[in-house]
């Protein structure tokens, strides 16, 4: 899939298409300037990035390229076996998980998946799961403390289906339910918001012991697009509200909803996917052996005292 260049990094791409042209001229005269220019991309590349707001993060989450569940299960987990279906109503594509290994270490994986192009997008409704993904989910953390393993979440959505039909089956219920059971979990769980972390959809799957996000995600009970269209009633205003929210890893660091931040590679994710599953998979066995230690009684009292105490610092 071809590199898809955002708003914001237009300088960028135009010194990359004159990259590609010189490329295609084949011609070893333009060696030294394909070598200046390259240099040039990557400067500016890393400018751009130190400086980028709220709503260019945003875009950044939200980037066709950026590595999804499925790849981090492909890039880090062996011996993966997917498990379907709530046992009560169906099977939720938007919401996957399973059992696998990483690095020898057993552990339960449950995470959003949004899809790569039109086909995979459409079968997984767009990463937005439906009462039926999050009873799955449940039923996966019943597993994992009935066998006493690790649990390990992605979160990717930008909110769980609004339709009717996930409506009358009882969404509100379903994400309740998994909050409550993730709150209540007596084995290590760890979340990381990979890319959009949006309302109670994303909650239902992070009530963990040890909440991370990439450097590049957003985690907010609205989309910018959704909050302007209340607030101002005009979702042009999305860039405004994506500034007032607090969206941002680096502001829900400080204000204590998040716990960690795990840096991407120059440009985001997208542009270096192998690395950042790599990058992933050892902060998430470093925070596997600390959590290893600590009693299973402990770890809900821990988490449930974590969740109730965000914000109150701020009264």
């Amino acid at each position: 899939m071809p590199n898809t260049y955002l708003d914001f990094e237009r300088t960028i791409a135009e010194i990359n298409k004159k990259i590609g042209e010189l490329k295609a001229a084949d011609n070893k005269a333009n060696a030294d300037e394909i070598k200046d220019l390259t240099a040039q991309s990557k400067k500016e590349l890393k400018s751009v990035y130190s400086k980028i707001g709220a709503w260019e993060k945003t875009q950044v989450a939200r980037h066709p390229l950026r590595p999804h569940f499925s790849e981090y299960i492909a890039g880090l987990i062996t011996e993966f076996t997917p498990l379907a279906g709530d046992r009560k109503f169906g099977d939720d594509l938007a919401l996957m998980g399973g059992v696998g290994k990483i690095r020898g270490q057993s552990v339960v994986l449950i995470g959003h998946e949004k899809g790569k192009d039109t086909e995979s997008r459409l079968k997984h409704n767009f990463g937005m799961a439906q009462p039926e993904g999050y009873r799955k989910a449940v039923r996966l953390m019943d597993m994992a403390e009935r066998f006493n393993l690790p649990l390990i979440s992605f979160v990717d959505t930008a909110g769980a289906f609004p339709g009717r039909g996930a409506e009358e089956r009882g969404q509100a219920e379903a994400i309740a339910r998994s909050i409550d059971r993730g709150l209540s979990l007596k084995v290590p769980f760890i979340t990381v918001i990979t890319g959009e972390g949006g309302s109670g959809g994303a909650v239902a799957i992070a009530t963990a012991d040890k909440v991370m996000m990439l450097e590049h995600s957003i985690y907010s009970v609205i989309s910018p697009e959704g909050c302007a269209s209340i607030l101002w009633r005009d979702g042009a205003k999305a860039k405004d509200a994506a500034n007032a929210m607090k969206i941002t890893a680096q502001d829900l660091k400080k204000l204590g909803v998040i716990d960690e931040i795990i840096k991407e590679p120059v440009g985001g994710a997208h542009r270096a996917p192998e690395d950042m599953v790599k990058m992933m998979g050892a902060r998430l066995v470093k925070e596997l052996e600390k959590l290893a230690a600590i009693d299973g009684e402990k770890l809900v009292k821990r988490r449930k005292e974590k969740f109730l105490n965000i914000g109150r610092s701020l009264l």
